[in-house]
């Protein structure tokens, strides 16, 4: 049973306590507080509120806002109309509702009864500002909560400058890491660089309530970033810590913050926000053979719109940007040599521009199977893997147990050490765990492979590996905003053909 589990009992148990003796005090059979569904219509009564209330008291984690809200109501019945008192209400109730009921000095008072509290212009406007804060973070943390699209890595399906929804409910909403946060911002309080926006006095382990199912293949993820554990604040999440670190060496990065910038952690839930499509499952054996996704020895079928760069060669003509446009070429295009440019197109686009007047020839880049690329995980010329053709590799499963060695270290070392907190050790050709042999490793969490619709100009797990259950945000659903930034505003910034569509 888990610590949240206990607590949750404790403190219900507590809380339902001081409601037996309150119900008793308004006239009410305290018994009627265990009756589940029975005690909250008594409970309306009790505060004299309207049943149609009830409706939401059904609706998941509505009902959160609506209990607290029916704290107050009774903190009223003993006329605590002060916001301290009230917050305390809310706050601690285990503690604050078994005072009023066992309390023989305060006394219930019907709300017909009680004598009108006038609350100034100032208590109004802070009541109407905590309530909007209230019920904004409840839905933002467990129903929906709404992002932008800041990078091209899932061009051409999402959009930089897109709006969406990210439903939060479709895997289940995570109890947040750090609860104690400034409201409606991510990691950096407002108009600084660096200062926290949370505080890590209550820091709480990973914990997911019941959602509408399980992360799907070619799922549109919201998720925090992996490699984000550890950043400069010079970079942020524009460059990885551990690249530069394998670059320059972690010593030298962390002994000179004027060129790197000063190295901080941050919890999981306060990590960047990024967003790729699921490519494989906990399980699954993932590998790429020229561009091409194999997901357990067949072809990955895709639902979004893939691009990839290719070289394009001319009789010595330039491209009319009109051209480009027409085609939706958004990325930089790089010139490479005389009559030779390298464009991000889509498989549709790349055939159109063969058919243009004086395009001699268009070829995908395709990095060859055997050329190592430093930068792909897991970092280990044993693995010699690229961007186009990598794997195979199969994707960490929760309880699944797996062979530990010197040769496949580096596929697990992270999981095991980062993701799943243990101590991890390699001393003369033998693995520790913390502090123990081991030639096996059992999982604890599931993990998932994401990958950006933009195969060639994406920052996805070729580059920092697996994704766990615990980073996992929401499914992006729904695009009810999208700008284009290099348009003026009234001359088409607004993609007026790209609103209210939902994410495939």
């Amino acid at each position: 049973m888990s610590i949240y589990t206990i607590l949750l009992i404790v403190f219900t148990i507590l809380s339902l306590t001081g409601l037996w003796k309150i119900f008793e005090k308004a006239g009410e059979p305290g018994w009627k507080i265990l009756i589940p569904f029975y005690n909250f219509y008594i409970w309306l009564k009790v505060i004299k509120k309207p049943l149609w209330w009830y409706i939401f008291i059904l609706i998941p984690f509505i009902n959160v806002f609506m209990v607290l809200l029916m704290i107050v109501e009774t903190v009223k019945c003993f006329n605590k109309f002060k916001l301290w008192e009230q917050a305390l209400g809310v706050i601690f109730p285990f503690i604050y509702l078994p005072w009023l009921g066992f309390s023989e000095t305060e006394n219930y008072v019907d709300p017909d009864k009680r004598q009108e509290y006038k609350k100034t212009w100032i208590r109004e406007w802070a009541d109407a500002i905590i309530f909007a804060v209230i019920a904004a973070t409840i839905i933002r943390t467990f129903l929906i909560e709404a992002y932008t699209i800041p990078t091209p890595s899932m061009e051409k399906s999402l959009l930089v400058g897109d709006f969406l929804f990210v439903s939060k409910m479709s895997y289940g909403p995570r109890v947040p890491n750090t609860p104690l946060s400034f409201p409606f911002v991510h990691h950096t309080l407002p108009m600084t660089t660096d200062s926290k926006s949370y505080l890590e006095w209550i820091s709480l382990s990973y914990y997911r309530f019941g959602g509408f199912g399980d992360v799907q293949r070619n799922d549109a993820v919201v998720f925090n970033y992996p490699d984000g554990d550890t950043l400069s604040l010079k970079f942020q999440s524009n460059r990885s810590y551990y690249s530069i670190a394998r670059k320059f060496g972690r010593e030298n990065v962390r002994r000179n913050p004027r060129k790197f910038g000063r190295i901080i952690a941050r919890p999981v839930d306060k990590r960047e926000n990024y967003i790729k499509r699921c490519i494989a499952l906990p399980g699954d054996t993932l590998q790429i053979k020229d561009s091409q996704v194999y997901i357990n020895g067949k072809k990955a079928e895709h639902p979004g719109i893939l691009q990839y760069q290719y070289r394009v060669k001319t009789s010595g003509i330039s491209l009319n940007p009109r051209v480009l446009e027409s085609l939706d070429v958004t990325d930089k295009v790089w010139n490479v040599g005389q009559g030779e440019v390298v464009i991000t197109l889509t498989g549709e686009a790349a055939e159109k521009i063969k058919k243009i007047r004086g395009v001699k020839d268009v070829q995908r880049i395709v990095d060859p199977k055997g050329k190592w690329d430093k930068n792909t995980f897991p970092y280990d010329a044993r693995f010699a893997w690229n961007r186009d053709n990598y794997g195979p590799i199969v994707i960490p499963k929760k309880e699944v147990t797996v062979a530990l060695s010197t040769e496949n270290i580096a596929l697990y070392k992270r999981v095991i050490h980062a993701y799943e907190l243990n101590d991890l050790q390699i001393k003369d050709g033998k693995i520790f765990i913390n502090g123990e042999p081991a030639d096996s490793y059992t999982f604890k969490m599931d993990y998932y492979w994401m990958m950006g619709d933009n195969r060639h100009n994406s920052a996805d797990a070729r580059y920092w590996g697996y994704v766990p259950e615990d980073h996992i945000v929401g499914k992006a659903v729904f695009v009810w905003l999208s700008l284009d930034s290099t348009k003026p505003l009234f001359g088409g910034r607004i993609r007026w053909n790209k609103l209210f569509r939902f994410v495939k």
